[in-house]
């Protein structure tokens, strides 16, 4: 990044936090703005900048040496609870050749199977699916397993305890088929779910199967071009044959933040305006009062008046409640996705037409590429979507699994 200065917005999306939390900043002197050198604007410097972690790893990225990794042969991968394809396309965009993907939603599967013929996708339940057959012929397993607690039968904490749990399935898949690496992912809650047990029991399991668990970490999806302030945990385990030998290093920043226009308009993300699509529509009072909020505004930003008649009994309730009538905003990431676009706890409200995000605009924000072509009924659509990796963060850290499987292929 060889930019010197910076605006109050551009800052408030390199840190992830409000830009009324910078402006308080000011006032007891952590951040304080100067004056541009030539235009009449408040701008801050990069050197300002120095004391903030993830600001300086964008400034000083290696991005760019990252992007030019390749497989030194090819690297197979099975990928578990593949949804619709997020995952999947980012690591095959990293160089993967994908020999399985497993699925039990009927439309997922069918998006799958629309979009890549090639891939072997299998519409089953992963508990009567056998991995033994690849024993030793897959580099990768990957998925993003549901969080569920564990029991604790004789806190033994080993695999049995994890029995009846999708993680179970997960890491059954790799005690069959032995890979060299894994990479699972999950939310962020993971890290703390049921005060720390059940990620404790996760390295139990990955231990006695003859893994190291590298230490896992959250990473925000804003810092690898994806438009959106999604955050998801990555765990990466290696075979215990090769983890002295080598190490891996998650994937770098990318230069800057990508917004909602770099999701939508023609530009740096994508050659072409979004594509017009289906989408959900507001019953008409509720487009009338969202009219009202503001370009990244919210239900505070309404008059009194519609304010209590649009969060009712929730207008006396505390906390933020900052998803409820919210307007996303041209110049920042979008919020994160969920399974629909107009929840009333999460709204996502496009930012000048008064109107839920359409389907494409939803995949836009995941990094879908727009001939990505969705199965199933709307809502069907807007739920893959949004439980979708997004796949540039797919690709970032394919990346660096590649670049770990072609340390130990060197071996």
């Amino acid at each position: 990044m060889d930019k010197e200065f910076f605006s109050l917005q551009e800052v408030s999306n390199m840190l992830s936090i409000s830009k009324e939390r910078i402006k308080k900043w000011e006032i007891n002197k952590k951040l304080v703005p100067i004056k541009h050198p030539t235009k009449k604007i408040s701008v801050y410097h990069r050197d300002q900048l120095s004391g903030f972690e993830d600001v300086q790893l964008m400034l000083n990225t290696a991005w760019d040496q990252e992007m030019k990794v390749k497989p030194r042969r090819q690297y197979n991968s099975i990928e578990l609870f593949a949804g619709c394809g997020g995952l999947a396309l980012g690591l095959e965009k990293a160089g993967f050749e994908h020999i399985l993907l497993n699925e039990i939603d009927k439309d997922a599967c069918q998006t799958l199977k629309i979009n890549r013929s090639d891939w072997n996708v299998v519409h089953q339940n992963v508990t009567e699916l056998s991995f033994l057959k690849y024993r030793n012929k897959v580099d990768l397993i990957t998925g993003g397993f549901p969080c569920q607690s564990f029991s604790y039968a004789g806190n033994k904490l080993g695999f049995e305890d994890t029995r009846g749990t999708l993680f179970f399935e997960f890491a059954r898949a790799i005690k069959e088929a032995s890979p060299k690496v894994f990479f699972a992912e999950n939310v962020r809650g993971l890290l703390n779910h049921d005060n720390g047990k059940t990620l404790a029991v996760m390295k139990e399991v990955i231990a006695s199967l003859g893994y190291t668990l590298v230490e896992p970490r959250v990473l925000k999806a804003i810092y690898y071009q994806v438009p959106q302030k999604r955050e998801r945990l990555i765990l990466i385990g290696i075979k215990n044959d090769y983890v002295d030998k080598v190490t891996f290093k998650y994937p770098s920043p990318y230069k800057k933040i990508m917004t909602l226009r770099d999701a939508l308009k023609a530009g740096e993300l994508y050659r072409s305006d979004v594509p017009s699509s289906i989408g959900q529509k507001y019953p008409e009072r509720k487009r009338e009062i969202l009219s009202q909020v503001p370009q990244g505004g919210y239900w505070r930003d309404l008059p009194k008046d519609l304010q209590l008649e649009f969060m009712q009994k929730s207008y006396y309730l505390g906390g933020g409640k900052t998803g409820m009538a919210r307007r996303l905003s041209w110049d920042e990431p979008s919020l994160t996705l969920t399974c629909a676009p107009a929840q009333k706890q999460t709204e996502r409200c496009h930012p000048e037409e008064t109107r839920p995000l359409t389907v494409r605009e939803y995949a836009r924000i995941q990094t879908f590429p727009d001939e990505w072509v969705f199965a199933g009924s709307q809502s069907s659509i807007y739920k893959q979507i949004g439980n979708a990796v997004p796949v540039n963060l797919a690709y970032a850290v394919g990346r660096s699994i590649v670049k770990l499987l072609n340390d130990i292929v060197k071996l």
